[in-house]
C-alpha cells in the first residue's frame, strides 16, 4: 500500500510552478475557464482594429529564457518571439496578406510568472482599448476573467496556451474563441481514458485517483465524461479537486490529495487539468514517499520531466503512459524527426526566410503555434464574405476548416462548427532506455463528442 513520509521542501514546489507558468507558451493548461459570454457580432459591421488597409493582430509573448535563468531549469531556448511574430507579418503580407488587406502584428511582452486576474485585466485592457486589435493570440493567459473579457470586447482569440476548453465553452464564447493547435478537451478526455485502457494503465485494479483542477468547466468534462466512461470500465474513481488559482492553492489542494490516495491505497494516477498540476504533485508526491504510476498527456509538459532529472524524482516517469497532441513538448527529435514535411516544413520555411532557424522541435514550441495562428487567420481572413468581423471570419473558417492542418500536431478537427484543430494524438510511453517519451503506432482521431 502507498504511504507517506517526510516533508517537501516547499519553495521547490513554488519556484516549480513559477516557472511552470510561463516555461513554454502553453504551460499552465491549469483547467478550464469560467463561462462568460460574448457579445454578438453585426454580420454586416466590420470588425475593431480592421481598416481598409490592414487589420491589428495582437501576439502576446511570455519571457521563458527569463524564466529558465532565474530557476535554472532546463529547456531549449524559444528564441527571440518578437522576431518571430515579425516573419509572419512579412510572409502574410508577401502572400497576400489577410484577404487583401496588411497584417499589423503587435508583439506584447507579458510577465506570466506573476499571472493574476487583475494582470490579465489589464492585458485585456491593452490589447481592446489601447491597441483595438482585431485580434489576440494567446500565449500564457490562465486566470477564468481572461477569455470572457476578449469575448465581450468583440476581439477574436487564438488560444495557443495549453487551457482545457471544453465545447461548452467554445460555443459560450464563440464565435470569438478558438484553438489552432490543441484539441477540444471533451474528446480529449474521452480519449485519454480510452488509450489508457487499451494501455493496459488499470489493469488489476479497481481504483483510479484522478488529480484535477477545480474549475466549472474541469469539473463538468469530469463528472459528466470521465467517471462515466471510467465507471463503465469497471474503476472507482477518487477525484482530487485542486483549486488552480496560484501556487499556494495548488499546492494545498495536490498535498491534500496525496494524502487521500495514499490512504486509500490507490497507485494509478491520472491528471486532468493542466501542467503544473503533474509536475508539483511529483515532487510532493516523490518527497513523501508515495509510490505511484501516473498517466500523462501534453497538457502535463512532458519534455519537462525529461529535461529536469534533478527537480523531478528520478522514479516518477516509470511506467508513465497516456496520449501525445503536441510534439514541440513530448518527444525530442531522434523519436520524431523534425522537421516533417508538410506544415511543420512549410512554418520552418517561412521563418528559415526571415533568417530564423531552430536546433529541435522544442526550441520551436512558441513558434509553430504562432505559425498556427498566422494561417488560421488568414485562412479565415481569404475566405470571408462580405465585412472582416469575428462572425464572418468564424463563418469562413467554418467553411473552409477542412483545409487547415496544425503544424504544432495531428489531424484535423475544424469546420462544420468546431473550434479547436488538434484532430488526433498518439500513444505515448516513457521509454527507460533513453530516458525520453516515445510515441507508439499511428495517429489515432480524438473521440467524437
Amino acid at each position: 500500500m502507498p504511504k507517506l513520509r517526510g516533508t517537501v521542501d516547499r519553495s521547490l514546489v513554488v519556484r516549480s510552478g513559477a516557472v511552470l507558468a510561463a516555461l513554454a507558451l502553453a504551460l499552465a493548461g491549469c483547467g478550464a475557464l469560467m463561462p462568460g459570454g460574448g457579445t454578438a457580432v453585426d454580420p454586416a459591421a466590420t470588425g475593431p482594429g480592421v481598416s481598409e488597409e490592414a487589420v491589428k493582430v495582437v501576439f502576446v509573448g511570455v519571457d521563458l529564457d527569463a524564466v529558465k535563468k532565474t530557476t535554472g531549469f532546463k529547456n531549449a531556448s524559444v528564441g527571440d518571439p518578437e522576431q518571430q511574430v515579425q516573419a509572419l507579418e512579412d510572409w502574410v503580407n508577401a502572400n497576400g496578406g489577410l484577404g487583401g488587406r496588411e497584417l499589423d502584428a503587435v508583439f506584447k511582452l507579458y510577465d506570466a510568472s506573476t499571472d493574476s486576474p487583475a494582470a490579465e485585466e489589464q492585458l485585456c485592457n491593452e490589447v481592446t482599448q489601447d491597441e483595438r486589435a482585431f485580434a489576440v493570440v494567446l500565449t500564457g493567459q490562465f486566470q477564468s476573467n481572461a477569455r470572457p473579457c476578449y469575448a465581450g470586447r468583440e476581439t477574436l482569440m487564438l488560444d495557443e496556451t495549453l487551457v482545457a476548453n471544453n465545447a461548452e465553452l467554445f460555443e459560450e464564447l464563440a464565435p470569438y474563441l478558438w484553438a489552432p493547435s490543441f484539441p477540444e478537451y471533451n474528446s480529449f478526455v474521452a480519449s485519454f481514458v480510452q488509450a489508457l485502457d487499451g494501455a493496459g494503465f488499470f489493469e488489476g485494479r479497481d481504483q483510479v485517483a484522478i488529480v484535477a483542477a477545480d474549475t466549472p468547466s474541469n469539473r463538468a468534462t469530469i463528472e459528466g465524461k470521465a467517471i462515466p466512461q471510467l465507471d463503465a470500465l469497471g474503476m472507482t474513481a477518487e477525484v482530487g479537486w485542486v483549486d488552480p488559482t496560484d501556487i499556494g492553492t495548488i499546492y494545498t489542494g495536490e498535498e491534500q490529495a496525496a494524502i487521500t490516495f495514499a490512504t486509500k491505497g490507490i497507485d494509478r494516477v491520472m491528471f486532468l487539468g493542466g501542467s503544473r498540476l503533474a509536475s508539483i504533485f511529483a515532487t510532493i508526491a516523490g518527497s513523501k514517499g508515495f509510490d505511484a504510476t501516473y498517466a500523462i498527456s501534453s497538457f502535463d509538459n512532458p519534455s519537462f520531466f525529461v529535461n529536469n532529472p534533478d527537480t523531478v524524482p528520478a522514479d516518477t516517469m516509470t511506467g508513465m503512459v497516456g496520449v501525445g497532441f503536441h510534439p514541440p513538448q513530448d518527444v525530442f527529435d531522434d523519436q520524431y524527426p523534425f522537421p516533417t514535411a508538410g506544415v511543420e516544413q512549410e512554418c520552418i520555411d517561412i521563418y528559415a526566410g526571415a533568417g530564423i532557424e531552430f536546433g529541435s522541435r522544442e526550441a520551436a514550441r512558441v513558434a509553430l503555434p504562432y505559425c498556427d495562428a498566422a494561417r488560421l487567420l488568414k485562412l479565415g481572413a481569404d475566405n470571408v464574405d462580405g465585412e472582416l468581423n469575428a462572425a464572418t471570419w468564424s463563418d469562413a473558417v467554418n467553411e473552409h476548416g477542412d483545409e487547415y492542418q496544425t503544424a504544432s500536431g495531428f489531424g484535423n478537427a475544424l469546420g462544420g462548427g468546431h473550434y479547436a484543430a488538434a484532430g488526433a494524438y498518439r500513444v505515448m510511453r516513457f521509454d527507460d532506455a533513453c530516458s525520453c517519451f516515445v510515441y507508439e503506432g499511428d495517429d489515432v482521431p480524438f473521440v467524437e463528442e
